[in-house]
């Protein structure tokens, strides 16, 4: 369930697959507030939260989270520290944001949380390398990330409690690791993976085993797939300028909804299936289309924009 970092070719494009091709920030521009939208706006979807988009923005300088709803209205600033903060997800019930938060290029980053107004910030993980894109379990109680850890050659995927316990590895091989979210239902996670030599998006039990490679062929599958809210399929993003592709779970009927010349990467559901959420990077904006692919807009011009991630509505059981 994710509820999701991009790059502003951040550092040559945030981590082209937040492990082994760099996307992570490069400079980030002090950028002006573009035309302020109204303040105020009613929830978009039925439930105890509001469906909001959350995503990491370079606005005067710094990269911080935001969350807005899907009209681009009621606009929150969640993080005002002045280290890099990006890659977003939600907890099941929309109340609370995992994000990673450190030095953007080279240094230090770890995985917190914070509830959905920006309070009660939490430190996760003490690795001291590289963690990113945070993805919490459907019940809450855990978290899935990628870390490239001190001396490491590679990313690889790790799960750790949501209190900073209980840090299990689920990856070790040659290749890079990242990218990972939890299915629905907590049974599985997808993820990307270079160990075949182009990335592609794979799946595996959520303790690690039973690893499936979902997409083959020489297009490099990108940042970040994501689980629709039923669990029967996964988006993605694949080439390079990126496309969203939609597939079933099991890996059968690929086929893009968006595409053209632009870079397009970094999906992620509405919480009522009917929408799918992604970075336009040519111009650094968060993008909404609809499940099939059309109609699309953008959310809100603002700063140097990351990969999004939707809350859900908080009344939806895991």
């Amino acid at each position: 369930m994710r509820h999701r970092l991009d790059r502003a070719r951040l550092e040559t494009r945030v981590r082209r697959a937040a492990f082994g091709r760099a996307r992570l920030a490069t400079a980030i521009a002090a950028v002006a507030l573009l035309l302020a939208l109204p303040a105020t706006a009613s929830a978009t979807y039925p439930g105890s939260t509001d469906g909001r988009l959350a995503f990491g923005s370079g606005v005067d300088g710094n990269f911080d989270i935001y969350s807005v709803l899907p009209n681009g209205g009621s606009l929150q600033r969640l993080t005002t520290d002045p280290l890099f903060d990006a890659c977003p997800a939600w907890s099941a019930d929309g109340k609370h944001v995992a994000w990673c938060h450190g030095v953007q290029r080279g240094g230090t980053i770890e995985v917190w949380t914070m509830k959905l107004d920006g309070t009660d910030k939490r430190q996760v993980t003490n690795l001291g390398g590289r963690s990113l894109f945070p993805d919490f379990s459907p019940d809450g109680q855990r978290l899935v990330f990628n870390s490239l850890l001190p001396g490491a050659e590679n990313f690889d995927l790790f799960t750790i409690n949501a209190d900073g316990s209980g840090l299990h590895r689920l990856t070790s091989n040659a290749g890079g690791n990242g990218n990972a979210a939890w299915s629905p239902d907590g049974r599985k996670i997808v993820f990307t993976s270079d160990r075949a030599g182009v990335s592609q998006v794979f799946v595996m039990d959520a303790d690690g085993s039973n690893v499936v490679q979902l997409t083959f062929g020489g297009e490099f599958k990108d940042q970040v797939p994501d689980w629709s809210p039923d669990g029967s399929k996964i988006a993605f993003a694949a080439g390079d300028p990126g496309d969203i592709f939609v597939m079933n779970a099991d890996g059968s009927n690929q086929h893009a909804i968006v595409t053209g010349p632009t870079d397009d990467f970094g999906s992620a559901w509405s919480p009522d299936g009917g929408q799918i959420a992604f970075l336009r990077f040519d111009d650094r904006t968060v993008r909404v289309a609809n499940a099939d692919g059309s109609n699309v807009h953008a959310v809100r011009a603002f700063g140097l924009q990351a990969v999004p991630g939707w809350q859900p509505r908080g009344d939806r059981q895991p």
